[in-house]
């Protein structure tokens, strides 16, 4: 009979005291039994009182001096104080659901061969508003059409096996010392070595992060866009089809740059003629991403569906 895994959850927290009374009790709450899993909460540097708090529900707590090393610093440091068999990673703004762990449980039981898993966020996070919901939902959608065998990783709510995570170094924290792609970068080490890594968007947390529409495009496009687009070129025959890294998503960003530097042109040359084109590439974008609006259509309404298109 296969032998059910034990878990280290580390969750890596910079300034969460007002995060942790709502993700860290779900956590407890999970059904899977608390003598298979240990919280480790690593508050990087943090000058709130995200120790104190965790205190109240982490069996270990470990403060880290400034300057804040990044999440991925503060997750390494939680994997070499860890004792069990698996690394399971959950980010102090998402709230997991009472089965998270147990199906991640399950997933590891049913296949043996597998070193890393993840999940997804659900359709409902926490906060309300166009472009929080847009960029939840988003990454839902993403996940959910890359469901099964997985290129990348996510360390919002994955797990990964803490023989192989040491093997390949863990984070790597020269590369990304703050929030970027570290876990889509650990990934790719994972699979360059023959790893099996599942996406399973049924393994699911609630995002408790609001959005604004600056903060997401400074993050996608300088936290995930460039250092996403540079690894990939370093990896040039070597990268996967991971989620939304595809041939097609690659060719959508080639024709928005195209439709952008027509208006760009248009502008300069005080002529009418780019703009219809750019036009015409827009709308070409738009049809070609119709599968998701028609799925936000279904999860918010027609409204929210053509609200979100521009």
């Amino acid at each position: 009979m296969p032998i059910a895994p034990t878990f280290s959850v580390i969750v890596p927290a910079h300034q969460a005291a007002h995060l942790l009374p709502d993700t860290l009790p779900a956590l407890v709450a999970s059904d899977f039994p608390r003598d298979r899993w240990e919280l480790i909460v690593v508050d990087d540097a943090s000058r709130d009182n995200t120790a104190v708090v965790a205190a109240s529900w982490a069996d270990r707590v470990v403060r880290l001096d400034g300057p804040p090393r990044g999440p991925g610093g503060a997750r390494n440091e939680g994997a070499r104080l860890a004792t069990r068999d698996w690394l399971v990673f959950i980010d102090a703004d998402v709230r997991v659901h009472r089965d998270t762990l147990g199906r991640m449980a399950d997933q590891i039981t049913q296949d043996s061969g597998l070193v890393a898993l993840f999940g997804s966020y659900d359709a409902h996070p926490a906060a309300r508003g166009l472009v929080t919901e847009y960029r939840n939902l988003l990454h839902r959608y993403v996940h959910c059409c890359g469901a099964g065998e997985a290129e990348t990783f996510w360390a919002g709510c994955g797990a990964v096996r803490r023989l192989e995570f040491t093997e390949v170094g863990g984070f790597d924290t020269a590369r990304f010392p703050r929030p970027q792609i570290e876990d889509i970068e650990l990934g790719y080490r994972l699979r360059d070595r023959g790893a099996r890594i599942v996406l399973d968007p049924l393994i699911q947390g609630t995002h408790l992060k609001r959005w604004t529409l600056a903060g997401m495009l400074r993050t996608d496009l300088l936290d995930r866009g460039i250092p996403w687009m540079l690894l990939l070129l370093e990896r040039r025959g070597r990268a996967g089809q991971a989620l939304n890294a595809g041939r097609s998503e690659q060719l959508k960003v080639g024709i928005e740059a195209l439709a952008t530097l027509l208006l760009l042109s248009a502008a300069l040359l005080g002529s009418a003629q780019p703009v219809l084109l750019a036009a015409l590439l827009f709308a070409i974008l738009a049809t070609s991403n119709f599968p998701m609006y028609a799925w936000f259509a279904r999860q918010r309404g027609i409204g929210f569906s053509l609200a979100v298109i521009p």
